[in-house]
């Protein structure tokens, strides 16, 4: 194959990457703004669109997808939970659940990526561990920036403990769904 039959392969591959990481962002966008509000930190369906980004696109892809996701809300589209955007939702006391997304997928991501599809129970780990990531980084910043003096015991009880039995049942459908996306874009690929 010519050097330019390569760079047209490069580019194709270039062009579907950036395709999906647009799609998988809007997914984000889609499912952003679903919630129950049941205190200071809605259920809602980021965690789903977070975890099937890392099934689609992996650790790094999946994280920008994310990040494109998180920046959109930070320019004022309403994609956050509750239909909520810009600086006062990012930088407010759930934001930095929002932040955490970034390393969920990215985290999950990793693990997806070295499981394949066989080992699911690895997958699960990974998506876990990156909810637990997202769990700190979020606890620590709503400690930060909440200003009625809550502690880290205390935001835990207000913002994860609540929230561990929807998040881990939010990670099970993921683990459904990416799977049977990702063995249909393999057989696309195929």
């Amino acid at each position: 194959m010519s050097s330019n039959g390569n760079a047209a392969v490069k580019q194709g591959m270039d062009v579907k990457s950036l395709t999906l990481i647009g799609i998988m962002a809007a997914i984000c966008c889609v499912l952003g703004p679903w919630q129950i509000p049941i205190g200071p930190v809605p259920i809602s369906l980021q965690i789903i669109a977070v975890c099937l980004c890392s099934y689609v696109l992996g650790a790094k892809k999946g994280a920008l997808a994310v990040l494109i996701y998180v920046l959109l809300g930070l320019v004022g589209l309403p994609v956050f939970a509750g239909a909520k955007s810009g600086g006062t939702a990012l930088f407010g006391p759930t934001g930095g659940y929002i932040i955490g997304f970034i390393f969920m997928a990215f985290i999950g991501g990793l693990f997806i990526e070295k499981a394949g599809i066989k080992k699911i129970y690895m997958q699960i780990i990974g998506l876990v561990l990156g909810l637990l990531v997202c769990y700190l980084f979020g606890t620590i910043w709503f400690t930060v920036v909440n200003t009625k003096g809550i502690n880290f015991t205390q935001a835990l009880g207000y913002c994860v403990y609540p929230f561990i039995p929807f998040d881990i049942g939010k990670i099970v459908i993921a683990v459904i769904l990416g799977n049977a996306v990702r063995q249909t874009l393999n057989k696309i690929n195929a």
